[in-house]
């Protein structure tokens, strides 16, 4: 029998994996901006938006345990993947756009999105909306940054 916590996390994977969907020309675009001086754990981001990842499937799994099934749970489901998909198309979005305005708008929707999903949830589960707060806490981190650089950017608005 297939786990629920089988299907999220390949949800989570494949709406992930079509993130990276840019062309090397557009990375290129990337690599040239200036970034803030402060922006030293740049390396760190990957890491950092597994782990984000991760809590966030894992607090869908305990959310779709909690009523399996119900027309509610499906639609805090599709809450959660709004949440990835808007999430995972800030790079790829960006990129092909070449347009940081785009991508601070991109990463303050994903900020907003995550505090109504972790009100939503809190009800059902103080663990599964606790394990939003890594997005929560980071999303506004990297939307602050995108918008630093657009001010040492400013063509790339």
């Amino acid at each position: 029998m297939v786990k629920s916590w089988m299907v999220i996390a390949l949800v989570t994977f494949l709406v992930a994996i079509g993130g990276v969907l840019f062309k090397p020309r557009d990375l290129k675009w990337a690599i040239q901006l200036r970034r803030p001086k402060w922006l030293t754990f740049e390396p760190l981001i990957p890491v950092i938006w597994t782990v984000v990842f991760i809590c966030g499937a894992w607090s869908a799994n305990i959310v779709w345990q909690q009523e399996p099934g119900s027309t509610k749970t499906w639609l805090l489901m599709s809450l959660y993947l709004l949440l990835e998909i808007v999430t995972v198309s800030y790079t790829s979005v960006t990129l092909r756009l070449r347009s940081l305005l785009v991508g601070t708008i991109l990463g303050g929707s994903g900020a907003v999105l995550s505090v109504v999903l972790a009100i939503a949830i809190f009800p059902i589960s103080r663990l599964a909306a606790g394990l939003l707060l890594p997005y929560i806490i980071w999303s506004p981190v990297g939307t602050y940054t995108t918008e630093e650089m657009i001010q040492l950017n400013p063509g790339a608005e």
